[in-house]
């Protein structure tokens, strides 16, 4: 889990918490995150954290338990963009893993159906929509694997949006982290997206494919009015943590 930005973007809600303690639905975004997570059978979770990092240590201890969520420390986080913190977690990227940004915020089935897809070594979760805006993190694809993934991708050759999840197994694992550590030898390493890497190893390897999560619930938090919306969106999710019905007005 890739949480240790502030969100500056997000200010003034992150002007003294960092973006994976905003509260949504009375609920940390962290905390949605890893129960999410324990609820598909994922035991072994760790954080790599940055700003406000005694914080986010804290409510882990006291949420789960002293030691229960590893936590990892970023010291780049001011000045670096994720791929150094995938960097700094690159040593416990073996086997199979979940790499997922701190900021997305998602209903239990989005893991679900990205875990139940076939094996293949880098599989992402992908969306689709009507539009998309030049924040979007597009993909283009070619039956179901990415030929590209980036911002800047021409509208008409897009297929859908990256929502920042993905799984590695049947060797996706060293594959990443080879680029990673090649990547990083570069001056401009600092301020890259790790995504970059991906579109790298979907142009050059054809390993990297797509599974399609439309439909479900799932929320990106970079602007003020995505917290709006995120509020909105996990109310239903509430209701069913505490089990009971939601009945929407007319007009809600």
């Amino acid at each position: 889990m890739l949480s240790a930005g502030q969100g500056r973007r997000l200010l003034p809600y992150t002007t003294n918490t960092p973006k994976c303690l905003i509260e949504v639905g009375g609920q940390r975004v962290i905390e949605w995150q890893i129960d999410a997570l324990m609820a598909a059978g994922i035991s072994r979770i760790t954080a790599v954290i940055g700003y406000g990092a005694e914080q986010v240590e804290r409510v882990l201890n006291e949420r789960y338990g002293p030691g229960v969520i590893s936590t990892i420390y970023n010291p780049f986080f001011e000045v670096a963009d994720n791929l150094a913190s995938c960097w700094m977690a690159r040593q416990i990227m073996h086997d199979d893993f979940i790499l997922l940004n701190g900021d997305t915020l998602f209903d239990h089935p989005v893991l679900e159906r990205l875990l139940d897809a076939p094996a293949r070594a880098i599989t992402l979760a992908v969306d689709k929509k009507l539009a998309y805006d030049s924040d979007d993190m597009k993909v283009q694809l070619i039956g179901d694997r990415i030929s590209a993934i980036g911002k800047l991708i021409p509208l008409d050759h897009v297929d859908g949006e990256s929502i920042g999840m993905m799984h590695f197994q049947a060797g996706g694992g060293p594959l990443f982290r080879s680029a990673l550590e090649d990547s990083m030898r570069r001056p401009e390493a600092l301020q890259r997206w790790y995504l970059s890497i991906i579109d790298h190893l979907a142009g050059t390897t054809g390993q990297v494919f797509a599974q399609s999560i439309e439909g479900l619930g799932w929320a990106e938090l970079d602007f003020p009015a995505d917290l709006r919306a995120a509020q909105a969106l996990v109310r239903p999710w509430v209701c069913r943590k505490q089990g009971t019905a939601i009945t929407l007005a007319e007009g809600e």
